[in-house]
């Protein structure tokens, strides 16, 4: 940044040297003002490039978050799929234990 802003500065003083200061006062002062335009946009580039990095690493964030949220999902879907199986098989069971306790009051009332 410094190099370019002193290597501009430079040029805008060997204009200024060779240009007679009455008559092209104007061509000075577009210098003048092109040197401050070119200091302000060589910063607002640089602000400009953060903005966007920035930008980036939030949408990153935020592809990480859903990332794990659907992770999320599919183990709890996981999970109530076993916590249901589980829960007819102990029906089975108790359904069968039933049967069972039903058979053996037959026989010990036959």
């Amino acid at each position: 940044m410094f190099n370019f802003i002193s290597g501009f500065t430079f040029l805008v003083l060997i204009a200024i040297k060779n240009i007679q200061v009455m008559e092209n006062g104007y061509i000075i002062l577009g210098l003048v003002a092109l040197l401050f335009l070119s200091i302000y946009g060589f910063s607002y580039i640089s602000v400009a490039r953060e903005k966007m990095i920035q930008k980036q690493l939030q949408q990153k964030e935020l592809e990480k978050a859903q990332l794990r949220r659907q992770a999320r999902i599919k183990s709890q879907e996981l999970i109530d799929e076993r916590v249901r199986k589980f829960n007819e098989r102990k029906e089975e069971i108790q359904h069968e234990l039933m049967l069972l306790k039903k058979m053996k009051e037959k026989q010990k009332v036959s």
